[in-house]
């Protein structure tokens, strides 16, 4: 199994690439707090948003949101498709090397976890933004520390929120009866239906994921994982997620000697009647699926009984875009009601909202109803048990080990 290089890796790789360039003029960043400033100079600029391309669900929401963006604000928005968010990164801080601190190749990111805590560390982002966009508000940031916090770091208004991700299980129900419940008693249900269930390969963020949700529920030190993997005895701490695994992986699909690619790699799966039991990061996943006749209407979705792992995605500007205005102008409009209330649609995305809905007034509230219930999606209040994430170092440290342990080069 060919597995892809870590940040580390692909930030080596893009300093020795990158030459250096001649001198190139500075650029003035737009004063965030000038909001009308911002819009005229965002008019007529191109954004180029690099986001993960692995899903058609995320894609057609991109390409809905450039259709507005150029009919609302005459900003142009190019969406670059990644397959690791590292690449980016590395990118940035490889012109960051070659000195080129004014015509960067990357003006918008989605992004959060260990690689905002890269680009913070290398000061590879601009800011602070987030506070002065006018539609920040209405995530009600006093009281949801989740839309300025990423894996246990505050992000000081480095980042914008736009979305919300929980691991979500998913399963047949003509031929489950009873789902697992627990990371225990999934192991049990795998030795008892052999082949039925995988996880994404790592490092793809699904498979690390999976990782980060056994660990806090096999480990006893929980406050270990809150602060740097450093200022732990990660081996200590690792020895029953290996153990475990260990035991997991013999009664995988293809008896763990391979991995799905990624999270919609692994619903193919499912579609295919390869799987019966798997997961997604995105709690309506099973449910649009369904929609769109790509999973069996006998479909169901559920969380583990002692809450599953989620956190708050985001954007950020590279210190050095040259068209801050408009991913300014982008960061705000992904977080006005319209374009939340169109991503979390089942009909578009499904991605949840960041907003504080309650708060918002009676026409913005009447954007996010849906009508019924769609069977194949979570009860309402089935999130209401989130797991904060882990310090973004444990993602990294957990990736190599698995990579060190489980891929044979």
């Amino acid at each position: 199994m060919k597995s892809r290089p870590l940040l580390s890796a692909v930030i080596a790789t893009a300093m020795l690439a990158l030459s250096l360039p001649g001198a190139l003029p500075a650029v003035a960043a737009p004063a965030p707090d000038n909001w009308q400033k911002v819009l005229e100079e965002a008019n007529g600029q191109t954004v180029y948003w690099n986001a993960w391309g692995g899903d058609a669900r995320t894609n057609r929401y991109i390409a809905w949101v450039a259709e507005q963006m150029q009919a609302d604000f005459g900003v142009e928005v190019e969406h670059v498709k990644l397959d690791d968010t590292s690449s980016a990164v590395a990118r940035v801080l490889g012109e960051k090397q070659a000195g080129n601190d004014d015509e960067g190749s990357i003006d918008l990111i989605w992004i959060n976890g260990e690689n905002f805590a890269a680009m913070r560390e290398q000061d590879l982002l601009f800011g602070p933004f987030a506070d002065a966009l006018p539609h920040f508000a209405l995530t009600d940031p006093d009281n949801n520390p989740e839309v300025v916090t990423d894996f246990t770091l505050p992000t000081d208004g480095y980042e914008s929120p736009w979305g919300k991700a929980q691991i979500t299980f998913y399963y047949d129900s003509a031929q489950v009866d009873a789902p697992p419940q627990s990371i225990d008693a999934l192991l049990e249900w795998a030795k008892q239906n052999p082949g039925q269930f995988s996880y994404p390969r790592i490092p793809d963020f699904t498979g690390s994921t999976f990782l980060k949700q056994a660990l806090i529920e096999l480990s006893d030190q929980d406050d270990a994982l809150y602060q740097p993997v450093e200022d732990s005895d990660f081996a200590e701490i690792t020895a029953p997620l290996w153990a475990y695994l260990d035991e997991l992986h013999p009664h995988l699909w293809r008896s763990g000697r391979s991995f799905p690619d990624s999270g919609p790699n692994l619903r193919t799966l499912m579609s295919d009647g390869e799987l019966s039991l798997a997961f997604s990061f995105y709690p309506t996943d099973a449910a649009v699926a369904v929609m769109e006749y790509e999973l069996p209407e006998s479909v169901r979705s559920y969380v583990l009984e002692d809450g599953t792992l989620g956190n708050v995605h985001f954007v950020a500007i590279p210190y050095n875009s040259p068209h801050k205005a408009g991913a300014m102008a982008l960061a705000n409009f992904l977080l006005s009601p319209e374009a939340q209330a169109r991503k979390q649609s089942l009909d578009m995305w499904g991605d949840r909202s960041v907003l504080a809905i309650s708060q918002l007034d009676d026409s913005d509230q009447a954007l996010f109803e849906q009508g019924e219930q769609h069977p194949s999606a979570l009860p309402v209040d089935a999130l209401s048990n989130t797991l904060a994430e882990p310090h973004p170092s444990w993602m990294t440290a957990l990736q190599d080990a698995w990579l060190e342990r489980y891929v044979v080069n």
